[in-house]
């Protein structure tokens, strides 16, 4: 089956977490007013027994068409990735049926927006468009518990150019 990304909005990822990015009005000015803070707009979740990390890491490119075989999801937390380098990537996710993903959606970012997906949430790996691209990431590090389940597709799915 071929899938064709479409543009990351707020409201189109919302079911899956957030977008990470700083539009609209800022909460708040501070250092002597020459920076604006948009605060606390990240809602993370973890288990009890989890902790939050903040970790980098830096993920090769994916050409078009791309074949997706595979999604992952993380039961005990969300997992935030925010571009560290201003270029678009690619967005995998799926609803889930009855414990098992449906079929994915595909979202490109605008090159500045991350996002954080929800606890549970199917999602593909890092896939960046053209260069290898920098993250930072925000995750459980440390907990008891398996945090990550695969699927994998019995037949991949296809990822084609808009």
């Amino acid at each position: 089956m071929n899938l064709i990304p479409k543009k990351l909005t707020a409201e189109a990822f919302s079911p899956f977490g957030q977008v990470i990015e700083n539009i609209g009005e800022y909460d708040f000015k501070f250092n002597e007013n020459r920076a604006d803070r948009w605060n606390d707009f990240l809602k993370t979740e973890v288990d009890a027994a989890g902790r939050m990390g903040v970790s980098l890491a830096v993920s090769r490119p994916v050409t078009l068409p791309y074949t997706l075989s595979m999604v992952e999801r993380h039961p005990l937390a969300s997992q935030a990735f925010i571009p560290l380098n201003e270029q678009p990537f690619l967005v995998i996710v799926a609803r889930d049926e009855n414990g098992k993903p449906a079929n994915p959606e595909i979202f490109i970012t605008n090159g500045l927006q991350g996002v954080n997906y929800a606890r549970n949430a199917w999602h593909g790996v890092l896939s960046p468009l053209n260069h290898d691209q920098r993250f930072l990431m925000i995750d459980r590090v440390e907990g008891a518990g398996e945090n990550l389940e695969i699927h994998d597709f019995k037949e991949p799915f296809v990822i084609n150019q808009a």
